[in-house]
């Protein structure tokens, strides 16, 4: 698909992901006014307000210490000056995958599906990395920003995602339209002629990639010596939150003291997202106008943000009570390992592409 065409509905996502963002943190406002809490409930409101105030303008009164009268009000302007940063990063990170996803995944028959899936994904990683990037500046703001910076930015960087996941949603399914009202009247695109053996040992070979980290890594044990191997003193001296943030897709343990066939059950999240990470893998490349590294290593970023959704479903419906405040609860760990899926998802890309080429995966010409 030419820039020319694909750029239409990225900008038009950027700006609506942005408008989407801007409105749910103008929302949170609304959640203290009175008669909030008698309508939603204590604890629902102040779920909501946890999951919008991260995307608000003004802080929190209450939670942001920027209005008390003690002089922390003179910080509020970093503070606008984050969310600037953060809203400008969600437009820009947002235009730039998309850009780069309806190139080489356009929206026509028989991608539609595939285009809408890539699009929500890259919905929540560009606002998760948006938090994280305007992160330093929020944490200034508090007016303690010396103090344990590196566990403060990861907490900064983890707010505001469980909201991203029905925007990012909304957003790819605007992307989707506009990109079919660009592609209007255009011949169909070709799509790349892979076969069979070598796409099944690339995706067998980016889902070991994503297993070194679900299943090695995220064991408690290992889990424990990553966060506490490289603590020391000083400002930076305990990096060991962000990198279990940036590296650990989950969390396991053994058995203990519980029936295996519950623990057996509530694997069956890591084995979801294993096996959407492979079938993902299996079906992109055939899908794609042309296998190249970008756009594999975009596709592995979305296979696993799309298999952690899969496996946070799968779990909240076995935790999950029906009361509304029970599920705003269950729904509280929806868009988590977003970040560590950005690292594996384009080592998982780079390493399907790579076995890809050397198994003789692009011999025969792209077929129309």
């Amino acid at each position: 698909m030419e820039y020319r065409r694909a750029a239409i509905p990225a900008v038009a996502g950027g700006l609506m992901v942005t408008l989407l963002l801007w409105w749910a943190g103008a929302s949170a406002e609304a959640l203290r006014l009175e008669g909030a809490n008698d309508v939603l409930g204590f604890a629902a409101v102040a779920d909501l307000q946890r999951w919008l105030l991260p995307w608000a303008y003004e802080p929190s009164g209450t939670a942001g210490g920027y209005v008390d009268g003690t002089g922390a009000s003179r910080y509020l302007d970093l503070h606008h000056t984050a969310i600037q940063i953060r809203f400008a990063a969600v437009f820009v990170l947002y235009t730039a995958g998309a850009l780069l996803l309806i190139r080489r995944l356009p929206a026509e028959r028989g991608r539609t599906w595939a285009a809408l899936l890539a699009l929500w994904a890259w919905g929540l990683v560009a606002a998760t990395l948006a938090v994280t990037v305007s992160a330093p500046w929020l944490i200034a703001a508090g007016g303690h920003g010396s103090y344990r910076f590196l566990p403060q930015m990861a907490s900064a960087s983890s707010a505001g995602r469980q909201i991203a996941v029905p925007v990012a949603l909304a957003t790819a399914a605007w992307t989707v339209f506009v990109a079919r009202l660009a592609l209007k009247g255009t011949e169909p695109q070709p799509r790349e002629n892979v076969p069979a053996r070598p796409a099944v040992l690339a995706a067998t070979t980016g889902t070991a990639v994503v297993a070194i980290s679900l299943v090695v890594l995220s064991y408690h044990s290992n889990a424990a010596s990553l966060q506490t191997a490289f603590t020391g003193n000083g400002r930076f001296g305990e990096p060991g939150d962000l990198l279990r943030q940036w590296l650990l897709l989950g969390a396991w343990s053994g058995p203990a003291g519980a029936p295996l066939g519950d623990w057996l059950l509530y694997r069956l999240g890591d084995v979801l997202l294993l096996a959407v990470v492979w079938c993902t893998l299996r079906w992109l490349p055939g899908l794609l106008t042309r296998v190249s590294v970008p756009a594999m290593a975009a596709g592995g970023v979305c296979a696993i943000v799309l298999g952690l959704l899969a496996a946070q479903a799968l779990r909240m419906a076995q935790d999950g009570t029906g009361t509304s405040t029970g599920l705003l609860n269950v729904a509280s760990g929806l868009g988590e390992g977003v970040t560590a899926a950005l690292l594996w998802g384009v080592l998982a890309g780079v390493a399907a592409t790579v076995t890809l080429r050397v198994a003789g995966g692009r011999t025969a010409a792209p077929s129309a």
